[in-house]
């Protein structure tokens, strides 16, 4: 039985970055400096007009190829997340397969998940890497920033754009278990945007609370506050009993980087050093499905991650959706 394995992680960021100190210029009267103090975010990268979020995946592949010296027709499967197709249709990983020079025996599949959809990936390769495909390139990249209003206080400081590519390859030895989810749809009305697909605005879901901003995109930040902190303990609980662990086992807690408050909030509902939930979110901001791979990234540049490291990934947010699972880290940088 072969199992999938992490291997390596590149990200990709827009060039264009917006700080802070160029919001307070551009609206005098937002206190950047409490809001930073709330997000964690100092700055985000956002995409030029003409830019979507398959190309962001696709420079990020292509830095992941050239990086690491792996020939695009070893690619067995793309997975590619996004919020933010090119299209209703055609699948934009159709598209990226042309782009990335995949061989035409790979296969290629969108799924529509936010902040949730790093560890939904890893579950999909999985599954995929046990009914016999080898490899596999998982790329996560989003352009929120599309749906929000350049005067929207709550949510132009926190989400910016941004996109990772991972390769999982086949491994006997395994290092992903004990996979939980977790869904309620009660909760679509907290993070949405309903323009754009097929169902008339008549009978579309409404935000839950009036909004303040004239952005596609509308938020409810208290309400995904209440339900992250009330969901994920949970999750956690249940990870660790079915992989018969201890909290004190787990090395880090690699969560969704939503923003500062939120991790702070689970930091001490499951009463865990800080130290074990690393936030890497303050020149980036909220980057969606790729914050989780970027703190990988990061972390292994960092050293603090190395093989036999055993780590919970946790995701989060729009849908409501949450997973989770242990992960041992196996990679070694070369």
């Amino acid at each position: 039985m072969n199992y999938a394995a992490i291997g390596p992680i590149v990200s990709f960021l827009p060039p264009r970055v917006e700080t802070n100190e160029q919001l307070a210029q551009e609206f005098p009267d937002w206190d950047v400096d409490l809001i930073a103090r709330k997000t964690g975010i100092l700055q985000r990268h956002i995409a030029d007009p003409d830019v979507c979020s398959s190309d962001l995946g696709v420079a990020a592949a292509q830095r992941l190829f050239q990086r690491y010296e792996i020939d695009p027709a070893s690619i067995d499967f793309l997975l590619f997340c996004t919020q933010t197709p090119d299209y209703p249709l055609p699948t934009t990983a159709c598209l990226m397969q042309e782009r990335l020079g995949l061989r035409r025996s790979a296969g290629a599949l969108d799924f529509n998940l936010g902040c949730s959809g790093f560890v939904y990936g890893l579950a999909l390769a999985d599954g995929l890497i046990r009914v016999g495909v080898k490899r596999i390139l998982l790329i996560t990249a989003e352009t929120y920033s599309r749906f929000i209003d350049r005067a929207d206080r709550s949510l132009r400081t926190i989400f910016g754009d941004g996109a990772a590519a991972t390769l999982i390859d086949a491994s006997e030895q395994q290092s992903l278990s004990a996979f939980q989810f977790g869904t309620d749809g009660t909760g679509a009305d907290t993070l949405l945007v309903t323009a754009g697909g097929c169902r008339p605005a008549a009978d579309a879901h409404q935000p839950r609370h009036r909004k303040r901003w004239t952005s596609e995109l509308y938020m409810d930040g208290p309400s995904l506050m209440n339900f992250t902190v009330g969901a994920i303990p949970q999750l956690v609980e249940n990870i660790l009993k079915d992989a018969r662990l201890d909290v004190e086992q787990i090395r880090y807690f690699l969560m969704h980087q939503a923003t500062l408050k939120m991790l702070e909030q689970l930091q001490q509902r499951l009463e865990v050093p800080q130290e074990k939930i690393p936030i890497v979110l303050a020149d980036c901001g909220n980057t969606v499905s790729s914050t989780i791979p970027i703190l990988i990234e990061r972390m292994r540049a960092d050293e603090r991650l190395y093989p036999g490291v055993t780590n919970l990934l946790i995701g989060f947010g729009v849908g409501w959706s949450w997973a989770g699972c242990v992960w041992r880290e196996t990679w070694e940088s070369k």
